[in-house]
C-alpha cells in the first residue's frame, strides 16, 4: 500500500526534515567548535610569543651582566700588569743606580751575545 509521503511528491516525510536539520545543528555546533580552536591557538600562540620574549630580554641582561663582569676582571688584570711592570722598572732603575758598571757591563755583554746570534 502507497503511503501519505508517496501520494505527495512534492512533501518532504518528518524523519528526513528532522535529520537534516538535526546536521545543520552539528555543522552550525562544528563550526563553533572550530572557532573556538582557532582562538585558542591565537592565544596559545600570543602566549608562546610573550614567554620566547621574556627569555630573550633575560638572556640579554644576563650577558650584558657578564660582558661588565669580564670588562672588570679585564681591567683589574690590566692594572696588575701595569703595576708590576712599573716595579720591575723602578726595581731596575735601582739597580742601576746602585751598581752602574755592573748593569754596563751586563748590557755590553747581552749586546754582544744578540750580535753573534744575529750573524748565523
Amino acid at each position: 500500500m502507497a503511503t501519505t509521503s508517496d501520494l505527495a511528491p512534492g512533501r518532504k516525510p518528518a524523519a528526513a526534515r528532522a535529520s537534516r536539520a538535526n546536521s545543520r545543528a552539528r555543522e552550525a555546533q562544528l563550526e563553533d567548535q572550530i572557532g573556538q580552536l582557532q582562538d585558542d591557538l591565537k592565544a596559545i600562540a600570543a602566549t608562546l610569543s610573550r614567554l620566547s620574549n621574556d627569555k630573550v630580554n633575560e638572556v640579554k641582561a644576563v650577558a650584558k651582566s657578564e660582558a661588565s663582569h669580564l670588562q672588570r676582571q679585564a681591567e683589574h688584570v690590566v692594572e696588575d700588569v701595569q703595576d708590576q711592570a712599573s716595579a720591575l722598572e723602578k726595581q731596575l732603575k735601582d739597580t742601576i743606580r746602585e751598581k752602574p758598571l755592573t748593569a754596563v757591563a751586563s748590557a755590553v755583554g747581552i749586546g754582544f751575545i744578540l750580535a753573534l746570534l744575529s750573524r748565523h
